[in-house]
């Protein structure tokens, strides 16, 4: 018997139009649509054209209608400030309506953009849901990227107004956003007319009479506002990608097929009801943040949580067992990074101990690829279904999951299970042909999109085409390179700039990096390709120890090395490894692999905007250099 979610993957590819016009049932729409599906300009397909609604209203306004009201829509937990709070669904409305009446003042009116740059406070979602209210085009920037990254990011969206807070909070570090802001302004070439300002008491930001706006008293003061029709296929945000190099990519997401996506992945995805806590821990700033933390969260009726604070050291590393005894969250989304650091400071899980977590029915990760060893760590300890998901910033939500409200699935470790309804996931070939069960290639995903996927870049759809759908006619490159297995199970080895070809054979430095976190005393790794001059490229590791290993790092090396090639082979050429503190990533947890490699072939680079911290990239010099590598680099100008 063909199970639900067999049934609903085979209708969403076979008759998207009736599969995704059944799902638009859950949202209400002021006028509904002519068509679900226009495919007359293609590559850019569009989804309920003529229909009319608005995300806000969809998100906060309905519930309370439907008598959610005193329900919590937020909930605010900031161990790095020692606050917390709760945001009822009523309270959420007129925070919202207020801070859009407020921005109407101002002359912000549909189409227009609004920059956010926020720490994780409820304002950020507020802003979120007030700009949308309006009709109006959000863009999140995350909180604290330098003056000259974010005067990038204002120059190409231009927006109207700026939300923003006098400070964010890393670990015990007061970070002022008011300078950076205002040096991002004077480098920018436009100028926003005016900027709302959240103030913490950690800092106060000194406001610019006649621009600056105290977000309090401004709020204080206004009118609500009602929420505003759009169009379907109206731009709800404006979210650039954390390129590091060239300029950054907008992706522009709709209203309608956005919020008929995430509705329907909160269901079937996730299997969250209305009423239940859902945590997403991430970043307002990242798409995470955007799906669900703001959006799919609220739009279900559900509770999210805002958390300002990180997995480990606030204050140590039973933080997220805390806060899922302590609010009763159904489900965690979080980076396997997140994972890989509790597992590092707290190996057996003592601190899991010391708290009641029956609340908790499943665990999702994303963002990265989820080493088996990590999985299965978590899988004994927290005795849960635990969802490797993938999907990217460009796709919204989730390309392949365990869609645990349609069918669970056995848990394969190193595979994000199948592909998700709508998303008709292919392997193909270096010739363009679909590649036999096992062998890796490069994934891609027959058009259409389905809805809630960037509808284009930002003033930018030739480079979308470009980007996108050019290489690969007739779908979309996700330029990751993966397999599916003879049981339809996707496997993404690495982006298919990290297959490297070691004497004509191509190898998967994904693969590798299983191996490496197979060992008992790695916490972390990543492998790089590096250049050689008989063999073209050869695979290079960088482990990070659990804490308390009494071996030698040349005692683990030298298992390590063993283990890759028993495992993968001599074909590997896997020899030169080194042990390192900590690994340079992004701040929602991406290994900067590419910076890593340009360090070790003694290219320039561009240091990443998205960096964590830049002071691990000389320790990353420092340990290349110990192994023959990084002799000559010269770092290029920011």
């Amino acid at each position: 018997m063909t199970n639900a979610y067999q049934q609903a993957y085979d209708k969403s590819l076979k008759d998207p139009s009736a599969f995704w016009g059944e799902a638009a049932s859950a949202v209400h729409w002021y006028k509904t649509w002519d068509k679900v599906l226009d495919d007359s300009n293609k590559p850019f397909y569009r989804w309920f054209v003529g229909a009319e609604t608005n995300t806000c209203y969809n998100a906060v306004d309905r519930h309370v209608k439907d008598g959610r009201g005193k329900q919590a829509a937020i909930i605010y937990d900031s161990p790095v400030s020692n606050t917390s709070r709760t945001i009822s669904y009523d309270e959420l409305l007129d925070q919202v309506s207020r801070l859009a009446g407020a921005m109407a003042a101002l002359g912000v009116a549909k189409g227009d953009r609004v920059l956010l740059y926020m720490p994780m406070i409820p304002e950020a979602v507020i802003g979120m849901l007030a700009t949308a209210r309006l009709g109006a085009i959000h863009s999140v920037v995350f909180g604290g990227f330098a003056p000259s990254e974010l005067a990038v990011r204002i120059n190409d969206a231009k927006p109207k107004v700026i939300l923003s807070a006098s400070c964010g909070i890393e670990g015990s570090k007061v970070l002022a956003y008011k300078p950076m802001l205002d040096e991002a302004i004077n480098l920018s070439d436009f100028k926003p007319s005016h900027t709302i300002m959240a103030q913490r008491p950690q800092a106060k930001a000194e406001l610019i009479a006649g621009r600056d706006l105290d977000w309090a008293e401004a709020c204080a003061g206004a009118k609500p506002a009602d929420c505003v029709p759009v169009k379907a296929t109206d731009p709800l945000y404006i979210l650039y990608t954390s390129g590091t190099t060239g300029a950054p990519k907008g992706v522009v997401r709709d209203n309608g097929g956005h919020m008929v996506a995430l509705l329907w992945s909160m269901k079937y995805v996730y299997n969250i009801k209305p009423g239940e806590v859902f945590w997403a821990a991430s970043d307002v700033g990242w798409v995470v943040g955007h799906s669900y933390i703001c959006y799919g969260p609220l739009l279900n009726g559900s509770t999210t949580v805002v958390y300002e604070g990180k997995p480990v050291g606030t204050p140590d590393a039973g933080a997220f067992w805390r806060m899922i005894s302590q609010y009763k969250i159904a489900s965690l989304f979080t980076a396997p990074t997140a994972f890989r650091a509790i597992k590092r400071e707290d190996p057996n899980a003592e601190l899991l101990k010391k708290y009641d977590m029956s609340c908790m029915r499943a665990l999702f990760l994303a963002g990265e690829r989820s080493d088996p060893d990590t999985i299965n760590w978590a899988v004994s300890n927290l005795k849960v279904p635990v969802v490797d998901h993938w999907w990217q910033t460009e796709t919204g939500w989730a390309i392949a999951a365990n869609c645990l409200g349609l069918h669970e699935f056995p848990i394969k470790p190193g595979s994000p299970t199948k592909p998700v309804p709508g998303w008709g996931l292919e392997v193909l070939d270096e010739g363009h042909q679909p590649c036999e069960a096992g062998k890796v290639g490069s994934l891609v995903v027959r058009l259409p999109l389905p809805p809630g996927a960037l509808l284009t870049l930002w003033n930018a759809d030739q480079r979308c085409i470009d980007s996108y759908y050019s290489e690969f006619p007739g779908c979309y490159k996700t330029a990751d390179a993966g397999m599916i297995d003879e049981d339809g199970y996707a496997y993404v080895m690495s982006r298919t700039d990290d297959i490297i070809n070691v004497a004509g054979h191509r190898l998967s430095t994904g693969g590798m990096e299983e191996v490496l976190a197979s060992h008992p005393d790695v916490a972390e790794c990543a492998v790089i390709g590096v250049a050689d001059q008989l063999k073209g490229q050869l695979p290079l590791g960088f482990i990070c120890l659990k804490a308390g290993v009494t071996k030698t790092d040349d005692q683990v090396i030298a298992e390590v090395v063993k283990l890759v090639r028993e495992k993968i082979g001599p074909v590997a050429a896997f020899k030169t490894c080194t042990v390192v503190k900590r690994l340079p990533k992004t701040r929602s947890g991406k290994i900067l692999r590419g910076t890593m490699q340009k360090i070790a072939d003694n290219q320039d680079f561009k240091m990443p905007a998205t960096i964590d911290d830049p002071a691990i990239l000389e320790e990353i010099e420092e340990s290349l250099e110990g192994v023959g590598y990084a002799k000559a680099r010269k770092e290029s100008a920011e």
